[in-house]
């Protein structure tokens, strides 16, 4: 299970580095791609989740790192919920 690590630029510019346990978030995002908000919370959520049950099938529980990264893409997008339009773009996956 490769950790991978996910740069995404926020509606106000800023870009952040993210990390998964697991290659999945490649399944979900493109990188050059610009997602509306809840579709990216929602593949966000869909992403990490998944790893996390990745590693509890390997060591028996779930993934704190993920689940972690979870709750801060969470409580970022929140800082965004009410713009109109608000998008996030994946700028690059890296193993």
């Amino acid at each position: 299970m490769p950790e991978t690590f996910w740069t995404v630029r926020w509606p106000d510019g800023t870009q952040e580095r993210l990390y998964s346990p697991s290659s999945v978030v490649a399944e979900l995002f493109e990188p050059g791609r610009a997602y509306p908000l809840p579709e990216f919370l929602f593949r966000a959520r869909i992403a990490m989740e998944r790893a996390s049950d990745r590693v509890r099938r390997i060591h028996g529980r779930p993934c704190r790192l993920a689940l972690g990264q979870l709750d801060a893409i969470e409580a970022t997008a929140a800082r965004f919920a009410d713009r109109e339009a608000a998008e996030v773009a994946c700028l690059e996956i890296s193993r």
